[in-house]
């Protein structure tokens, strides 16, 4: 359906990108908000990010229940142009099923009976589709239907073949971009999280990230687990303040209005390298206190004991390093697979990122 560039095509395809100093634009209208910050315009896309299991699709019921009554349901605040109150929602991991249970959610979000059906909004399962299929649906659809404003595309990975594949990504980030702007529409799609880590999967989460008008990332809260929360991983304009929802009995999202965000504290810097004799012997005698000689087990779980009363609390992995260290320096021996204090260490630090010197 792409047109392609020829020479006997090129001058009227040329003159088309061309602009001007002369020329005015209207601004794209801002059609979806969260506390006064604009999270959504007319020609851009979006996305909501996630983990597996960390509400995603409660999220994404949330935005098309206020694209549809206009009205704020979580935090977020949605107003379409006349003539684009229409929505397409896609989704390509679900079962028909499934797809059904979100479309009753979102008529619970909006207030209708459980099984209204409204003309306003076309849900469609792709999961059946192949992935060439699901591309061309998408644009069909958006050529064929009338009065679209929001696009929900329910599982971005699935319109790819292969995740890691830079060039794919390039072409289905090429997609969201042309279909946003030549159908004057806003796309909002949802792809997953690595599960080790934050960052976006795979090179089309790389190319989202650089592209996107906003990211909003969900996360299961790490003190309720029955709640999750909703910040902005990336966003064009002023970041808005986080948000929390749990799922109540009707199987519908609801804010939690008096949810705390409590973000830990950032670890103080402390060197064990840099830490005085009078430090290193206090905590060394926390730590075998009522031991002579002990394994390497009980030996990492005395010193964390031991440093932690100093202020050096910190991980196995660094604590390990920690041991090796005291025994490099002589303030602990190795016995036959035992450690033991040696209670007549004499520690000078340097003051360099160097070790101290045991004399």
């Amino acid at each position: 359906m792409e047109k392609r560039v020829t020479l006997d095509n090129f001058k009227e395809i040329w003159e088309s990108l061309l602009i001007r100093a002369s020329d005015e634009f209207e601004i794209p209208p801002e059609v979806i908000r969260i506390e006064g910050t604009t999270i959504s315009t007319l020609g851009n896309f979006s996305a909501s990010t996630g983990k597996g299991k960390s509400r995603k699709s409660f999220n994404v019921s949330a935005i098309v229940a206020s694209a549809l009554t206009g009205r704020k349901v979580l935090n977020y605040e949605a107003s379409f142009p006349e003539g684009k109150d229409r929505i397409l929602y896609f989704d390509t991991e679900q079962s028909p099923d499934h797809c059904r249970t979100i479309l009753r959610r979102i008529n619970k979000l909006c207030g209708y009976p459980e099984k209204k059906d409204d003309d306003r909004i076309r849900f469609a399962f792709l999961r059946q589709e192949t992935t060439l299929d699901r591309r061309d649906i998408i644009e069909c659809a958006l050529i064929t239907e009338p009065n679209i404003g929001l696009v929900i595309i329910d599982g971005l990975r699935d319109l790819l073949f292969d995740i890691n594949s830079s060039t794919e990504a390039a072409e289905v980030i090429g997609l969201l971009m042309r279909w946003s702007s030549q159908f004057n529409v806003h796309i909002h799609t949802v792809l997953h999280l690595n599960k080790g880590d934050d960052n976006l999967r795979g090179h089309i989460g790389t190319e989202l990230n650089h592209k996107a008008e906003t990211i909003l990332q969900i996360k299961v809260s790490e003190e309720d687990e029955n709640i999750s929360e909703v910040s902005a991983s990336m966003v064009r304009d002023r970041k808005f303040p986080p948000f929390a929802f749990s799922i109540d009995d009707e199987g519908v999202p609801v804010l939690e209005e008096d949810y705390e965000f409590d973000p830990k504290p950032k670890r103080e810097s402390f060197n064990y390298k840099k830490m005085s004799e009078e430090k290193h012997r206090d905590a060394l005698d926390k730590a075998f206190e009522g031991a002579a000689k002990v394994g390497y087990g009980e030996l990492i779980d005395r010193l964390k004991v031991g440093y932690e009363a100093q202020g050096f609390g910190r991980s196995y992995a660094i604590l390990s390093k920690l041991k090796t260290f005291l025994v490099e320096n002589g303030m602990i021996i190795k016995e036959n697979k035992k450690y033991l204090y040696n209670r007549e260490f004499h520690y000078v630090q340097d003051g360099s990122d160097q070790n101290g010197i045991v004399r």
